[in-house]
């Protein structure tokens, strides 16, 4: 079974081929608890975020579509997706924006070169244009589009009244926009 492809072990996954099973998450257990590591920093949360993406690769097999990305590419998006949602339960406060950076700068390449081209084509310019934003509307962005809070939740997180939540997180938006159409200035 080792020397099948993803796609072909998760194609057996899909008809219950408990064999196939076994080889996918040997193959996968520890990328996958490694980059929930990464991003949690907790051995414990990363072994249950790095379990509960395998069985989500396991109950979805079936709908898996090569076509639209490498087996390896959809196991490490699905760790993703679980470990930023146990940041966002565990966490009431918001992040740091560099901290946010280097959750995008988890890899998810397959081979070292691949991984060295994207980070080199990182557009950094996010954290730039984060820093650069006033306290108050970078917390209330972060909130709403990291923690995924509406303006109501912002509102009692920070104690501000409903329309200066909206009136911050639009005015971040609005920020972010006009930093990041500029084009970058070389020290």
């Amino acid at each position: 079974m080792t020397e099948l492809s993803d796609e072909a072990l998760l194609a057996g996954m899909a008809v219950g081929d408990e064999q196939a099973a076994v080889a996918f998450v040997r193959r996968y257990q520890r990328r996958a608890f490694g980059l929930a590591m990464s991003m949690l920093g907790d051995a414990q949360a990363a072994e249950d975020v790095a379990q509960e993406a395998l069985l989500r690769v396991w109950r979805h097999a079936p709908v898996f579509d090569a076509r639209r990305g490498s087996a390896a590419t959809w196991v490490l998006a699905i760790t993703r997706n679980l470990a930023v949602d146990a940041l966002r339960l565990r966490r009431s406060t918001p992040v740091d924006p560099s901290n946010l950076a280097l959750l995008r700068q988890v890899s998810t390449d397959s081979s070292p070169d691949e991984a060295v081209d994207s980070w080199a084509a990182a557009d950094l310019g996010l954290v730039r244009a984060l820093r650069e934003l006033p306290v108050e509307q970078r917390r209330a962005l972060v909130l709403a589009a990291v923690y995924g809070l509406t303006s109501e939740a912002v509102s009692r997180h920070e104690s501000i009244p409903v329309g200066t939540a909206k009136t911050r997180i639009r005015t971040a938006l609005v920020k972010l926009r006009r930093a990041l159409d500029q084009p970058a200035v070389e020290p």
